[in-house]
C-alpha cells in the first residue's frame, strides 16, 4: 500500500495490489460488516487501519482525474466504505433487524400518516370555507410528500456512509450533540408519549362504543370508562411486546387496512344518507378580529395534525439494508409514494365528503365519528357502525405500537450504554409495560385535573 502512496509518477500503479487488499477487506464475515452500516457515533468506525485511511486520501489528492473516473480511487472508496456495525445498533429495538423492504416501508407509512385526527379535517373547513380549506390541504400534502423526501434522502451519507437511523442523530449532527439533546429529544419524547396517551383516549372510549352497539342491552354491568381505558392499555402492552420495528410490519398492514376502512366507510356513509336540512358552507365568522385569527390558526393546525409521521421517517428506514448499488433510500421511497397515494385517496374524500355532507353542523369534537353516531346512528346499520368502530380501535392499538417503539428503544439504549451489553427479554418486557401503564395513569391524572 506504501509503494503505492510513494508514487506519483503519471504512470497509474497497477491495480492487483489495490484489488487484493480491497478483496482481503471485504472477505470478512458478513456479520460483522455492511455497506453504510449504521453507528450511534458520530463517526462510522473503519476496518481500515489509521495509516490506510491517510494513504488512501493521499491518493485520491494526488490523483489528476475526479473520483468517478478513476478505478483506482473507486476501489479505494469501496474499501473505505466497508464500516462495523455498532453493536449497540444491533441490541436496540429499531435498528436490530435490517431485512425490510419497500412492501414494510409502505406499510408503516400508511398507517402512521393515517389516523384519528384526519376526522376532524372537515371542522378545519368550516373555519376556512371551500376556497381556503382545499388550498390549505392540498399546500399541506405537497409539504408533506416534499419533507420526507428531504428525511429519506438525508438518512445516510454518500461520502462518509453513516446512517443517521433516529431523528436525534440527524439533528445532532448538524446542529451539536448539545443542542440536539436540548432542542430535539424533548419533542421526539413527547410527541411520541403524547400520542400515545390520544391513542389510549380514543381507543378506549371506542371500545366502550362498540360494547354499547354490540350488547346495549346485555344484563352484565358496563365498565367504567377509565375501565376501558385500562383494558385497551392492558391489549396495548401485550401487543408490545413483539421485539422490534421490523416484527410489527404485518401489525402495520392491520393498522393500515383499518384506517383505509373506517375513512372510507365514513365518508361513504356521510355522502349516501345526502346533505342534512339547512347546512350552510359559508366560512364561520369571528367578532372578534383576534378570535378570528387564532380560529384560522386552529383550522391551519387541525390540517397540520392530519399529516403525521416525520419523527418517524428515519427509523423506518433504519430496518432497510443498504449498498453501495442499492442504498435504503430506494426502496424507502417507493414504500412512500405508494402510500402517500393511498393517503390522498383517503383524506381528501374525507375531508370533502365531509364537509359536503354536514358543512357547519359538522361535531367539533370527534369530528366525522361523533357526526356518523349523531345524525346517522339510527339510519344506518347497526353492523356498520359497530364494524367502524372496531376499526378505530383496531387502528389505534396499532399504532401505539410504532410511536412507542420510540421510547423502547431509548430506555433500551440507556442500558445497553450502562452495561454493554443486550436488554434480556424479560428486562425488555419491564421497560414496555412500564412505559404502557405510565402513559395511562399521565392520561387518567390528565383526566383528573380536567375534572
Amino acid at each position: 500500500m506504501g509503494e503505492v502512496v510513494e508514487d506519483r509518477s503519471a504512470i497509474p500503479p497497477p491495480r492487483h495490489g489495490i484489488d487484493s487488499e480491497a478483496l482481503a477487506i471485504q472477505q470478512v464475515p458478513p456479520m460483522q460488516m455492511q455497506y453504510n452500516s449504521p453507528s450511534l457515533s458520530r463517526n462510522p468506525l473503519l476496518l481500515s487501519a489509521e495509516h490506510d485511511e491517510d494513504a488512501a486520501n493521499r491518493i485520491q489528492k494526488s490523483s489528476q482525474a475526479p473520483n468517478f473516473l478513476t478505478p483506482l480511487g473507486t476501489s479505494i472508496r469501496k474499501a473505505i466504505q466497508l464500516t462495523k456495525l455498532d453493536p449497540q445498533d444491533a441490541w436496540l429495538p429499531i435498528t436490530e433487524s435490517r431485512n425490510g423492504n419497500a412492501y414494510y416501508a409502505s406499510f408503516h407509512t400508511l398507517y402512521y400518516g393515517i389516523g384519528i385526527q384526519a376526522l376532524v379535517l372537515p371542522v378545519a373547513f368550516t373555519i376556512l370555507g371551500w376556497t381556503w380549506g382545499m388550498i390549505s390541504l392540498t399546500v399541506a400534502f405537497i409539504w408533506q410528500l416534499y419533507t420526507l423526501w428531504v428525511l429519506v434522502k438525508l438518512h445516510e451519507s454518500s461520502e462518509t456512509g453513516m446512517r443517521y437511523s433516529r431523528y436525534l442523530l440527524l439533528f445532532s449532527a448538524t446542529f451539536g450533540e448539545k443542542m440536539g439533546k436540548l432542542f430535539a429529544l424533548f419533542p421526539i419524547m413527547y410527541l411520541s408519549e403524547g400520542t400515545c396517551v390520544a391513542l389510549i383516549i380514543v381507543g378506549g372510549s371506542t371500545m366502550k362504543l362498540f360494547f354499547q352497539i354490540v350488547c346495549g342491552h346485555c344484563s352484565a354491568k358496563p365498565l367504567t370508562t377509565v375501565e376501558w381505558y385500562l383494558g385497551f392499555t392492558s391489549s396495548a402492552v401485550v401487543l408490545s411486546q413483539l421485539p422490534n420495528l421490523n416484527s410489527i410490519a404485518g401489525v402495520s398492514l392491520v393498522g393500515a387496512v383499518t384506517a383505509i376502512g373506517y375513512c372510507t366507510m365514513m365518508w361513504m356513509i356521510s355522502v349516501t344518507e345526502g346533505r342534512l336540512d339547512g347546512v350552510s358552507y359559508d366560512p364561520i365568522k369571528e367578532e372578534d378580529n383576534i378570535a378570528m385569527i387564532f380560529s384560522v390558526l386552529n383550522a391551519q393546525g387541525i390540517i397540520a395534525f392530519a399529516f403525521r409521521g416525520h419523527n418517524l421517517t428515519l427509523e423506518i428506514q433504519a430496518t432497510m439494508p443498504s449498498t453501495e448499488k442499492k442504498p435504503s433510500k430506494i426502496p424507502m421511497w417507493k414504500g412512500v409514494k405508494v402510500a402517500y397515494l393511498i393517503i390522498a385517496m383517503c383524506l381528501f374524500p374525507l375531508a370533502i365528503g365531509g364537509y359536503w355532507a354536514y358543512g357547519h353542523k359538522i361535531p367539533a369534537n370527534g369530528g366525522m365519528l361523533t357526526a356518523i353516531y349523531q345524525y346517522h346512528g339510527r339510519d344506518t346499520s347497526q353492523a356498520v357502525l359497530a364494524l367502524t368502530s372496531l376499526f378505530v380501535t383496531i387502528n389505534a392499538v396499532s399504532s401505539f405500537q410504532i410511536y412507542g417503539m420510540l421510547m423502547f428503544d431509548d430506555m433500551e439504549s440507556k442500558y445497553t450504554k450502562w452495561k454493554n451489553k443486550p436488554c434480556p427479554w424479560w428486562l425488555r418486557s419491564g421497560f414496555r409495560a412500564i412505559f404502557g401503564y405510565f402513559v395511562f395513569s399521565w392520561q387518567w391524572q390528565s383526566l383528573s385535573w380536567a375534572v
